[in-house]
């Protein structure tokens, strides 16, 4: 009776064992990935944050709403000579009409044909301004719907028409790159994390060998959706350390993911 049930348990952790790692191959004895992304075309992320990058040779992806470009374009142009990825905002930043902020281009007020030509028109704009064409996009706030009740609908559908991946934001872990749907990457905060608190992330993709895709919006001393320089010195240089860990923009990482699944 005891072996039948050392036996039967067995079976039931088969599933367990086999889902426990992703079997995902990443290129060239790398365990997992990393990808370090900022949201909205922010100043201060050329201002101050492409420098730091560009130190250490670690190339980023921002995604950017065309209007915001204009206050730094220079800059920008730079990052784009340095090889960080632009990426796509929208043309507006439509957010749930629940922010005050959002109330006038609030997401439960269009519908899917408004999103479409939000994302249609803002890639227009960028290649105007940068000379590049995003392919990939993230969503704003986050939220993935347009409409409100029985009337809502996603358009992680359009996203991934349009796009080769796009991004969420405040989420809990990485994604499995053998199994995530591309466009709903998850991300995960930056913005006032501690080093310490970022390599606890980092250890758990690296234990299941998944890509994690941190996300920001400023870049300087503490403040708030700040990720803080000192952070980033103490991270990039533990990077530069781990030969198991492919750093790269979200671009790279997601044809790869796309080639090899």
């Amino acid at each position: 009776m005891n072996r039948q049930l050392t036996y039967f348990l067995t079976l039931l952790m088969i599933p367990l064992l086999s889902f426990s790692q992703s079997q995902f191959p990443w290129p060239e004895g790398k365990k997992m990935a990393i990808s370090l992304t900022w949201d909205d075309g922010r100043s201060s992320q050329v201002e101050v944050g492409t420098p730091i990058l560009d130190r250490y040779g670690i190339r980023a992806t921002f995604y950017v709403v065309p209007s915001a470009l204009e206050r730094s374009l220079e800059g920008w142009k730079q990052a784009v000579a340095n090889r960080h990825e632009i990426g796509n905002h929208s043309m507006t930043h439509p957010c749930s009409g629940n922010f005050l902020w959002a109330r006038e281009k609030a997401l439960e007020e269009m519908d899917l044909v408004d999103i479409d030509e939000q994302l249609d028109n803002a890639n227009a704009e960028i290649k105007e301004l940068l000379g590049v064409v995003p392919t990939e996009f993230a969503y704003p706030c986050g939220q993935t719907f347009v409409g409100r009740g029985v009337e809502t609908q996603s358009y992680v559908p359009v996203v991934a028409r349009q796009f080769v991946s796009g991004r969420t934001w405040l989420d809990e872990a990485p994604n499995d790159p053998s199994y995530c749907d591309l466009a709903q990457l998850t991300g995960v905060e930056m913005d006032g994390k501690s080093f310490k608190e970022i390599l606890e992330y980092i250890e758990v993709a690296r234990k299941d060998g998944l890509w994690l895709v941190l996300a920001g919006h400023d870049i300087g001393k503490k403040g708030r959706q700040t990720t803080e320089t000192k952070m980033l010195h103490k991270l990039f240089k533990y990077l530069e350390d781990q030969p198991e860990i492919w750093v790269a923009p979200v671009g790279e990482i997601s044809k790869y993911v796309v080639e090899n699944r």
